[in-house]
């Protein structure tokens, strides 16, 4: 059965990410036309520096995929570390980009 929660009831849950890591917790709530629009959540430590030491994040609602005893949202949607350039080759020498 679905039960609907209150706004005051999810602030200060965790919130995880679909992987199961820790993200932060929530924050606040934007609230637009009465819908949730998005939900500010407080980046936990492991996270902080994908946003460049940022303390939080708006993630939009359409990327949380649970709301419960916590949030679980879609990984994603975060942004990513940036991978460094792969060489494709034969040798050591190669620049071949792949």
């Amino acid at each position: 059965m679905l039960r609907i929660k209150k706004v005051s009831e999810v602030m200060g849950k965790d919130v995880y990410t679909s992987e199961g890591d820790f993200f932060g917790q929530v924050e606040e709530i934007n609230l637009v036309d009465n819908k949730v629009d998005g939900w500010k959540i407080r980046v936990g430590s492991s996270f902080l520096s994908m946003f460049g030491g940022a303390r939080g994040v708006v993630i939009p609602h359409q990327f949380v995929k649970s709301v419960g005893d916590i949030l679980i949202v879609n990984k994603g949607s975060l942004p990513m570390h940036e991978e460094p350039m792969a060489f494709a080759g034969t040798g050591e020498d190669s620049e071949e980009l792949i």
